[in-house]
């Protein structure tokens, strides 16, 4: 079926440049015989779960403009006690990008009017000024505890005087705040008046949630506080919750304990996930309550989610030092030495690659004048590569668990960056940043890869490193899935994933499949009956894997590239993998609008709608 929510004009530019880069990210959640979703513009629709037909949508008319991504990534079921609200007891609460956050009745899609203002709560109360497009949510509140428990965006890489990353709850048949976590506040778990601010340019908590309802913990993966390659301005709060998994308690909002994967991270290296649950066994027969955290780095951090202390053995190794004048880097940082890694090794000449010698012997030319020294090289004065990247090996999609076989399965991409920081004067007077004091709204920054980060000496300068043929310097796979024994702590089987099926020149989509492994966003699904799914991958198919070797099994091609998460769910006794596929901007993937069913049926995959 078709959302009918598609790009306006000037959303095609993957967020280069002025424009807003439009994505469907989304997965759906299952009530009963509805599916709920929510697109890149914010509408919210019910979905008949058998038949595909739409039973009502919401727009709620956001203001996208000065939003650079636009994309929500799912929405939250809430059932109110009996009495608390006759009109609306059943809700659906979800984000909308002109940082609003609303809660609509699960039956009609009419905003529920005893929530907030007429069914509405502005996000950007208790943030002090807020310029246009610097805070907005594009991932699915929490619900755990009679709480509705968000984070939001801070617009990355700008300046240091952004708003503030503290995570609030809000009482979700109100839509009055609880508590705000706020590294920056003594104590950090308030309750915010009217007129009070929260920290100013503290680090966020962008990601998707993820919470233990029996220990009453909600696990958030925390960023940076911006801007993200430079440090020097920093307070100790802010390093010490910056790239962390933080546990709190649900209900209160007290800290529980906190993991960091990056000390002083000045590599965007946030965590853009929470983590996965699975419970492991232990000794004498007992079971130990553990998480496995996804990083972009590529490393798998696997805690005993009680008490954030490593079931894995994790050790600080030394990193490379230098940082630009001003700002520091850590002797060491944190490595996952107990369970494998899909981190790519560190690049040597010798290992680049080209689709011909001439564009193989440019990256190494490149590679020959530009700093670095393997992963964690601090950002330089010239050219500076950064693998991983903040693209990440595993971004916001995350991984996915087999808790009866205890598999950790997921997605990893591997493509390096360049980064060089310019001082700033001579970058404000050529007139490609204008100068700012954080008064009013920003003003335009030509080129779209330029990181003003007012309020430092430096604006940063990003892009993938690529070839003149847009083919990456570093050689294939770009792309891999692999399955991880949590129990042996060792790797199953390790494949790459995707082909160059749609990266013909030009972007006509056409070109020959070559089983290089690709480029993906979006996460993977595992079922009880052993297949694993994904559409991740920049060729535009949804897959079945065979969960015991790696092989693909299955695939159908897809309308548009399925950047999301797949789901399953049962009805009428039917079971139904479902995928949003509407393309990715920044990929290159076909757009369009479509939420696809596949049925289950005899061991074969069909699609149902």
């Amino acid at each position: 079926m078709h959302t009918g929510d598609t790009m306006h004009p000037g959303e095609d530019q993957g967020g280069t440049d002025g424009g807003h880069e439009f994505n469907f990210e989304n997965t759906p959640i299952k009530v009963d015989d509805t599916l709920y979703v929510c697109t890149g513009h914010s509408w919210v629709e019910a979905i008949d779960a058998a038949t595909g037909k739409i039973k009502w949508k919401y727009d709620p008319k956001a203001n996208t403009g000065p939003d650079v991504y636009l994309a929500c990534r799912g929405v939250a079921y809430y059932k109110a006690p009996e009495g608390a609200s006759s009109e609306c007891p059943e809700r659906i609460i979800a984000p909308v990008l002109d940082a609003r956050l609303m809660a609509l009745n699960a039956k009609t899609g009419k905003p529920c009017e005893d929530f907030g203002d007429h069914g509405f709560i502005s996000l950007t109360q208790y943030l002090g000024h807020v310029p246009d497009g610097f805070h907005f949510v594009t991932s699915p509140p929490m619900i755990i505890s009679d709480r509705v428990i968000t984070g939001g965006w801070i617009f990355d890489n700008q300046a240091t005087f952004e708003p503030s990353g503290a995570v609030r709850a809000f009482d979700p048949v109100t839509g009055k705040i609880v508590w705000a976590w706020d590294v920056g506040h003594n104590p950090q778990t308030w309750t915010p008046g009217p007129h009070d601010e929260l920290t100013r340019d503290t680090p966020n908590a962008w990601g998707v949630y993820t919470a233990d309802p029996k220990l009453g913990l909600v696990y958030l993966p925390t960023g940076n506080a911006p801007p993200d390659y430079f440090g020097g301005h920093r307070r100790p709060f802010d390093d010490k919750f910056s790239s962390s998994i933080i546990a709190l308690d649900a209900k209160t909002g007290e800290l529980r304990w906190h993991f960091q994967t990056v000390h002083h991270d000045v590599w965007d290296m946030d965590v853009p996930v929470g983590p996965s649950l699975i419970d492991l066994p232990g000794p004498d027969g007992s079971t130990i309550p553990a998480l496995v955290q996804t990083t972009k780095r590529g490393e798998f951090f696997m805690l005993n989610r009680e008490t954030g202390k490593p079931v894995a053995e994790v050790q600080e190794k030394k990193t490379p030092q230098g940082a630009v004048p001003g700002d520091w880097t850590t002797p060491t940082q944190p490595y996952s030495v107990g369970l494998p890694s899909v981190a790519p090794k560190d690049l040597t000449e010798k290992h680049l690659w080209g689709a011909t010698p001439i564009d193989e012997m440019l990256c190494r030319i490149e590679f020959r004048k530009a700093a670095y020294q393997g992963q964690f090289t601090p950002p330089q004065l010239k050219e500076t590569i950064v693998y991983p990247a903040f693209d990440g090996v595993v971004d916001w999609n995350g991984a996915s668990v087999d808790p009866v076989n205890k598999l950790v399965i997921s997605t990893a991409n591997y493509i390096p960056f360049m980064l060089r920081m310019a001082p700033r004067g001579p970058v404000e007077k050529a007139g490609f940043v204008p100068t700012w004091d954080g008064g009013g709204n920003e003003p335009h920054v030509k080129g779209g890869v330029y990181g003003p980060q007012y309020g430092t000496p430096y604006v940063g300068y990003v892009h993938p490193w690529l070839n003149p043929l847009m083919v990456p310097c570093d050689a294939p796979p770009w792309g891999t899935l692999t399955a991880i024994d949590l129990v042996s702590r060792k790797i199953v089987w390790q494949h790459p994933i995707g082909t160059t099926r749609d990266t013909g020149p030009f972007g006509t989509h056409t070109n020959l499949p070559l089983p290089t492994g690709m480029f993906n966003i979006g996460g993977t699904m595992v079922t009880g009956g052993g297949l694993v799914f994904l559409g991740a991958t920049a060729d535009d198919y949804l897959r079945a894997v065979d969960e015991s070797t790696g092989k693909v099994v299955w695939k159908a091609r897809l309308p548009a590239g399925g950047q999301a998460n797949p789901m399953s769910y049962m009805i009428n006794g039917k079971q139904y993998i479902v995928i949003a596929a509407g393309g990715h901007a920044g990929m290159g993937t076909r757009t369009g609008d479509y939420i696809l069913a596949y049925a289950l049926d005899d061991g074969q995959t069909s699609q149902a709608h």
